[in-house]
């Protein structure tokens, strides 16, 4: 039995339990804008519908934004959300998955994995949902691809620190956001023009959406499903997963981020990303008499260009 049956298998299976599981709070995409509802212990588990309308025939084409560097969770996350959704009664596959990037030729991806991409962005099929994970430097084209695409997305998606990448197109100022919790302050001191969300899991903002570190794109995917196809197929879609998270129906669930630890003397942290040091390699600096260590040249760098950006950030030794 391959991979794709045994999912099929999984769902029929657990259909019953699944159901069950999702009775409290079921949502279709069908019904209209729902207001938050609470858990037992308070917390909101779901925000407004948002409906989006999957097209009649045909399935949702979703492009995978990558380029050397790109981290593996983020856009393998979404990649198996969007493969697993199973709607009853339909032949073809809801989502139909590709990579694009700015040429054919492979890809190093984060630990190595080679990626051979299925466009380029001259020749990519017009995408209704963008998925761009945590990344190299984006190009000049790369940016204006993402414009593009934009004007005609239902959602254009960043993950981690894919949000840099979408916030030099422009398209996010004035707008909110969220990023990987290690980069808050470099966010925001880079576009002070975005309002960060520190603490949330995902942000919405109309076709514009971007989630937390890592496997924070896995929740925003799921939220992605459950604005087209309705809260049961998302749930059926995580049951079948085994994925337990809860955080695609609660963009506050990151709350553990929203406060910066605070650096002593005897625990620094990284002006820069906020991040623990090993002080007997950490790279360090001085400014105005005081030692500031980093997590990686990369950050001494940032560090040394514009201290004074940094250098309130945290008490050093």
């Amino acid at each position: 039995m391959n991979g794709r049956k045994l999912l099929k298998t999984a769902a029929d299976l657990g259909l019953i339990t699944a159901i069950a599981l999702s009775a409290i709070g079921e949502l279709s995409a069908s019904s209209g804008p729902v207001e938050a509802t609470s858990g037992p212990d308070g917390n909101k588990l779901a925000v407004t519908v948002n409906p989006l309308k999957p097209p009649v025939q045909g399935s949702i084409p979703v492009a995978f934004l990558v380029s050397d560097g790109a981290v593996i969770i983020d856009f393998c996350g979404p990649w198996e959300v969007f493969q697993d959704v199973n709607i009853p009664g339909r032949s073809n596959a809801p989502f139909r998955l590709y990579t694009v990037a700015e040429t054919t030729a492979p890809i190093r991806a984060s630990g190595g994995m080679r990626i051979v991409p299925d466009y380029t962005l001259t020749n990519a099929p017009a995408p209704k949902v963008i998925v761009i994970p945590a990344q190299s430097e984006p190009s000049a084209a790369v940016l204006e691809w993402i414009r593009k695409s934009t004007k005609n997305t239902d959602v254009t998606m960043s993950v981690c620190t894919g949000a840099f990448v979408l916030a030099k197109t422009g398209l996010l100022s004035g707008k909110a956001a969220t990023t990987f919790h290690a980069a808050f302050r470099p966010f925001a001191i880079q576009f002070p023009d975005i309002h960060l969300k520190r603490g949330a899991r995902f942000v919405e903002d109309g076709n514009l959406a971007s989630a937390g570190g890592l496997s924070s794109g896995i929740d925003l995917a799921l939220r992605v499903v459950e604005r087209y196809f309705g809260r049961e197929i998302a749930q059926k879609t995580a049951y079948n997963m085994e994925y337990q998270g809860q955080g695609w129906m609660n963009p506050d669930s990151n709350q553990i981020y929203a406060s910066m630890p605070v650096s002593t003397a005897e625990h620094p942290l990284c002006p820069v990303c906020g991040m623990d040091v090993d002080l007997a390699t950490a790279p360090k600096s001085v400014f105005k008499d005081k030692t500031y260590y980093f997590c990686s040249q990369d950050d001494k760098a940032t560090f040394d260009a514009a201290p004074d950006k940094f250098a309130d950030a945290t008490r050093t030794r």
